[in-house]
């Protein structure tokens, strides 16, 4: 695997690289304002790190962290999780910290749990001011890591019935920011009695959320 960089502020600005190998490697929880309920997780986070240790061979924590989009925290962790059900706002500080994260090298990976999509796209917005979402095509390498998804994302929960899609934003030629919609494959991460979702389909979405989280680090 290559090495993801990222960069962190505590105490003062500085790169560290970071293996996917790294023992100490853990995933963090975006906690953020406007009423969304970041918190609209059971199990997900945790589950993904016992599939993705067993599977990719990582050795992610199993317990995951939060962290604030303004905190300087956040640089500590290489993939952060976003999800959610309704409104998500950023402050022009906490806007710019998630900026700097993502540039520096860092990766959001945001879950559309249903109602995000009308605050998710203005306050990345925010966030990229002259980027926009665009739509990542099947044949991109985030489909055919460990896993080939060559119809790209999975349906893990119905909600509109409309077909999923996996957006991104670049910066520089780097996949900065995965965003799922109408797909919400973190149902799919929670244990089965959670959303009582059928085997394959749990499966299938633990087996494209490794897809990404390999992704990011070897990108």
């Amino acid at each position: 695997m290559k090495k993801l960089i990222i960069a962190a502020l505590i105490p003062l600005f500085y790169v560290a690289s970071v293996s996917f190998s790294n023992p100490t490697l853990q995933f963090a929880l975006l906690k953020y304002n406007g009423g969304g309920d970041w918190y609209a997780i059971v199990d997900a986070l945790e589950n993904m790190a016992n599939f993705c240790n067993k599977n990719l061979g990582t050795n992610f924590q199993k317990d995951y962290a939060t962290v604030e989009v303004g905190s300087a925290e956040i640089f500590n962790f290489p993939f952060v999780f976003m999800t959610g059900h309704g409104n998500v706002v950023f402050s022009d500080v906490e806007a710019e910290n998630l900026q700097t994260y993502m540039m520096a090298g860092g990766f959001l990976f945001i879950d559309d749990d249903y109602g995000m999509d009308p605050f998710v796209r203005p306050a990345m917005k925010k966030v990229f001011p002259n980027e926009e979402f665009v739509e990542i095509p099947f044949n991109h390498p985030i489909y055919h890591q460990k896993y080939d998804f060559k119809n790209g994302m999975p349906k893990t929960h119905e909600h509109d019935s409309k077909a999923p899609k996996g957006l991104g934003i670049f910066h520089e030629g780097r996949l900065v920011c995965f965003y799922s919609v109408e797909s919400n494959i973190s149902d799919g991460w929670e244990s089965a009695p959670v959303h009582k979702n059928p085997e394959d389909v749990r499966l299938s979405a633990l087996k494209m959320g490794a897809n990404i989280i390999q992704y990011a680090f070897d990108q």
